[in-house]
């Protein structure tokens, strides 16, 4: 009733106050490229799904820079920089110094390269694909809610239920934006379970642990034959 909405009314308006380094206009923005993903298109050859992904967050796919300088090879591609954060101008060159995230270096300076690598496009501030450990937690204690103050737009989690081969795509309430089967080469099958075990037991796992995943072309594969790429 008119109490509940009440709550609810207080909640975002609190989590507005508990992550104010979020960058609303370019998160909204973000939001909308990921839901305009079909499914065929998040499940194509790993290394074009990942540059949609890319896309979708308002980052540029810089491979030849050096880590720091705009580097984005390592979004998405290991087990821990599955986060998509829009922050803030005033808020990209927090550096952990106080080591409130647990695992995250002291001198975790991004903001050089969040200003190189982040397309303008999509609104004020910058996109980042910050470290996803400390999520499990409630509230979060990962990069993006603790160093940065701020939301994520996505999270990209591997899903147990097809053995690690389909992905969601979850807000930062848990709630599925989409989904995909892609083609190898796919990242380390070690990295795609340690990712959803580092959201097991929260919200954002929710949603992997729910899916339906789409029938193997031509049929099953024989036990074991999983490939490994990475």
């Amino acid at each position: 009733g008119d109490a509940a909405k009440g709550m609810r009314g207080i909640f975002r308006m609190s989590a507005a106050e508990m992550y104010p380094g979020t960058a609303v206009e370019r998160l909204a923005a973000v939001t909308e490229r990921v839901r305009s993903l079909s499914v065929s298109e998040l499940s194509q050859d790993w290394p074009s799904v990942r540059r949609r992904l890319l896309w979708a967050g308002g980052l540029r796919d810089l491979e030849n820079v050096p880590p720091g300088q705009g580097y984005t090879g390592h979004a998405f591609n290991d087990a821990n920089h599955c986060d998509l954060t829009t922050m803030l101008g005033d808020v990209q060159d927090e550096s952990n110094a106080n080591g409130q995230v647990a695992g995250i270096s002291r001198r975790n300076l991004l903001g050089p390269g969040i200003r190189i690598a982040s397309d303008p496009d999509l609104g004020p501030g910058g996109s980042w694909s910050t470290c996803t450990n400390g999520c499990h937690l409630d509230p979060p204690r990962d990069v993006a809610h603790v160093q940065f103050r701020s939301r994520i737009a996505f999270k990209l989690v591997w899903s147990p239920v097809d053995d690690f081969r389909s992905f969601v795509l979850v807000d930062d309430d848990g709630e599925l934006l989409a989904t995909g089967t892609p083609r190898p080469p796919l990242p380390d099958r070690s990295a795609r379970t340690a990712n959803f075990d580092l959201v097991r037991g929260s919200k954002y796992a929710a949603a992997a642990q729910a899916l339906q995943p789409p029938p193997e072309p031509g049929g099953a594969k024989p036990v074991g034959e999983e490939e490994s790429f990475g």
